[in-house]
């Protein structure tokens, strides 16, 4: 299993100039699925809720054409945010240069394109509370805070990538 202590692991941030619409975030989430080296990888923007939260019409069902069911690497999700944001952690680099190069080619608008900490590497309360004490360490830092685990927010793509 590889992991960013087992490794020299890079933390990327992809940040568009605006939200993406759901076609072009599932085109570029698939084309950065496709690179071989990226470890873990969620995205991150404003919530969509399901139903209206307050107001006249609280309770209400939301018909948002942002919340929809895309398709990555395979697997079927419903987004449950807008895209804002990707943050990931490849192994190197030169996967680095490949996922701007994605980034490059596909995203319509401009981005910002950063290198730093935005995954947690240890365990957080959070994670501790959710995942409890054993929690596999490619999962530290995916848990949202506000979000119910049966509604199952991680979705791991390549299974087999474990076991290397």
């Amino acid at each position: 299993m590889v992991n960013s202590s087992d490794t020299n692991c890079v933390q990327l941030e992809i940040f568009p100039s605006r939200l993406l619409k759901p076609e072009t975030a599932q085109k570029l989430l698939n084309a950065i699925a496709d690179i071989n080296g990226v470890t873990r990888l969620f995205v991150h923007g404003p919530r969509l809720p399901d139903t209206v939260p307050y107001g006249p019409a609280k309770g209400e069902p939301v018909h948002h054409l942002g919340k929809t069911v895309i398709e990555v690497a395979g697997q079927a999700m419903e987004l449950a945010v807008y895209v804002g944001g990707i943050r990931m952690e490849v192994i190197d680099v030169d996967v680095k240069e490949q996922v701007r190069e994605v980034c490059e080619n596909i995203l319509p608008v401009s981005f910002e394109f950063r290198e730093g900490q935005f995954i947690p590497t240890k365990q957080t309360v959070t994670d501790y509370a959710k995942r409890g004490p054993g929690a596999d360490p490619l999962m530290l830092g995916m848990t949202d805070p506000k979000g119910k685990l049966k509604h199952n927010p991680v979705c791991i793509l390549k299974p087999d990538f474990l076991d290397e």
